[in-house]
């Protein structure tokens, strides 16, 4: 036999690929390896999806719970300005009556006196009652 060295063929020979397991070790995940797969790289445009919504999720949640203390806060400042207010409504009510205008009169040496004639209704036209 012999042999002619100017027909040599090449054979492209590839060496078999071990034929990936559904199930992924530890070790996998470990080194990397998973990401590469060809399912993941199909999933990653709906992966990195599911992570945006996932931060929007969690920044909603902190906005809500920003959004109810400051509630609280303001509930608890109106209580306090409806109490303020009753107070000053009654303090005023108290300082207008008459009596109490006649005292800070006094007190103030001003020369006014308290009129003693009943106030009298004018009426013009012809409405008369």
């Amino acid at each position: 036999m012999e042999i002619d060295e100017n027909n040599v063929e090449f054979i492209d020979e590839r060496p078999e690929k071990k034929p990936e397991s559904r199930g992924s070790s530890v070790k996998d995940f470990i080194d990397g390896s998973v990401l590469v797969r060809e399912f993941v790289l199909k999933q990653l445009p709906f992966i990195i999806f599911l992570t945006l919504l996932a931060i929007l999720y969690i920044g909603n949640r902190y906005h809500a719970e920003k959004l109810v203390r400051r509630s609280g806060e303001l509930q608890a400042e109106i209580k306090e300005l409806r109490a303020e207010a009753i107070t000053v409504s009654a303090e005023l009510m108290h300082l207008s009556r008459q009596s109490e205008v006649l005292k800070l009169l006094r007190r103030s040496n001003m020369d006014l006196v308290e009129s003693v004639d009943p106030p009298k209704k004018i009426i013009t036209g012809k409405r008369r009652r």
